[in-house]
């Protein structure tokens, strides 16, 4: 069965974000303090994957495919799909982004059958993934919140030229030329919204 998945960062003013961060942040946090997600962090962390081009074999080897099994859980868990297509017919992030603020360009990953976060934890691997604020890709941060974790989000995803053409050789996702990388657009808007006072909404979710 296929499916659409979509990992957002969209920016907003601290008026905005006040109404969202009771709503987003116990999901996050829900979802994070999990036994088995705990589990599959620890995991990864003590034993990066092997490049995405290898892993063919490695699911016919059980210990091995339970790992990529537990990672995948991990980096495509979407927690926020609650606030997207539950039960409560007041709030929906669709109505969310259309608040994004005009001074940052939201970024967008959209994919079929693949999630831009479970490609970009991979490129860039736990150490710098464990400097991204959130949760896996899901984050609801005030103005304040932003300018404080920018220089950790600029560690986690600068790059020296070698550094780059690792990570991109990494990265599953079709992206065409014209789209703007999983390497780019999050740091993108990290930086633009500390600029303008802004905070920001990390969410990755299903469309369908």
């Amino acid at each position: 069965m296929g499916f659409s998945s979509a990992w957002a960062v969209t920016a907003h003013t601290d008026e905005v974000m006040a109404e969202l961060l009771p709503r987003v942040r116990p999901l996050i946090a829900r979802q994070q303090l999990l036994e088995d997600t705990q589990r599959e962090w620890r995991a990864w962390c003590t034993d990066p994957l092997p490049d995405h081009r290898q892993w063919d074999p490695l699911w016919r080897d059980p210990e091995k495919g339970r790992a990529l099994m537990g990672y995948l859980r991990l980096t495509s868990a979407a927690p926020l799909d609650e606030l997207h297509s539950g039960d409560d017919c007041t709030f929906d992030l669709y109505d969310v982004w259309e608040q994004a603020a005009d001074e940052v360009r939201p970024w967008f990953g959209i994919h079929r059958k693949e999630y831009a976060v479970s490609a970009l934890f991979h490129a860039i691997g736990p150490r710098r993934a464990a400097l991204l604020p959130g949760w896996c890709g899901d984050f609801a941060l005030d103005a304040q919140d932003v300018r404080r974790s920018l220089p950790a989000v600029e560690r986690a995803l600068t790059f020296t030229p070698q550094e780059r053409a690792a990570a991109e050789a990494r990265i599953w996702l079709d992206e065409g030329p014209e789209d703007e990388s999983v390497l780019d657009g999050p740091l993108r808007c990290w930086q633009q919204a500390a600029e303008a006072g802004l905070g920001l909404l990390g969410a990755s979710i299903h469309l369908c």
